[in-house]
């Protein structure tokens, strides 16, 4: 059977001379995996459209064992992520936690939008890429139905006025005065808890409509982070290369 969608191509291996095994996010497909038979010659008609980070629209067979591109168009190409070696890093971690999530339809369509918005901010230097790595990693969780509580203590329904703390396991949110009564310490200040609530609950035109402190981003960054490590199976390699470029 043949399928003609849109892709994002998230993962391109190279094997033998000209051939690559493609990994693409599709919206109604999910993730997939395809042969691109001779896409590393420049004469080759899938050249241009199968390169790493192109959304293209493809032609694809599906097969028992292997799926195979029959056709590919180029339709985006962020030519900014190559720019700096922060944002070819993050690009690259975000691809590989897409992988790793594997979201199927329809939330693959809502993955898909999203990272396609998240590339072309990181490509175009729209926002510091810490806060654009909070907000895919921890909007791609809320897609997937892992959404923490956000929106007041979990013990005493405080909505605001202190630090709190989210535990990354349980998803729970504590005040500062909930909190050292569980021995933890708040890992959240005013400006992150905001963020944190916008990434979760904001509609798409407006979700990174938002600015926030160095300190406030190096907060969220850590929490979103501890997010998505707790509730993984699987750490990204990408992600120890994107903490040495950002720091």
């Amino acid at each position: 059977m043949q399928i003609n969608t849109m892709g994002l191509v998230l993962r391109a291996v190279r094997v033998g001379e000209a051939d690559q095994i493609l990994t693409v996010l599709t919206p109604g497909n999910g993730v997939l995996s395809a042969s691109a038979r001779g896409s590393l010659r420049l004469k080759n008609k899938l050249f241009s459209a199968c390169g790493l980070f192109c959304y293209s629209e493809f032609a694809i067979t599906l097969g028992r064992k292997t799926n195979f591109i029959d056709s590919a168009a180029v339709s985006k190409v962020f030519h900014g992520l190559s720019k700096t070696v922060e944002g070819t890093a993050l690009a690259a971690y975000l691809s590989e936690l897409t992988i790793t999530l594997a979201p199927e339809p329809p939330e693959s369509a809502d993955c898909l939008r999203l990272l396609l918005n998240t590339l072309y901010m990181t490509a175009e230097q729209k926002r510091p890429l810490r806060q654009l790595k909070a907000i895919y990693e921890m909007r791609t969780m809320t897609q997937a139905g892992y959404m923490p509580g956000v929106l007041a203590c979990d013990v005493c329904a405080r909505y605001d006025g202190c630090d709190f703390y989210l535990d990354p396991v349980a998803g729970r949110l504590l005040c500062a005065d909930c909190a050292a009564k569980e021995h933890r310490a708040p890992n959240l200040d005013p400006g992150a808890l905001y963020a944190l609530r916008h990434i979760c609950l904001a509609e798409d035109a407006k979700l990174f409509n938002f600015t926030l402190t160095d300190q406030s981003q190096r907060r969220l960054g850590r929490v979103c982070e501890q997010y998505v490590a707790a509730h993984l199976d699987y750490q990204p390699k990408s992600l120890e290369f994107l903490h040495g470029v950002l720091e």
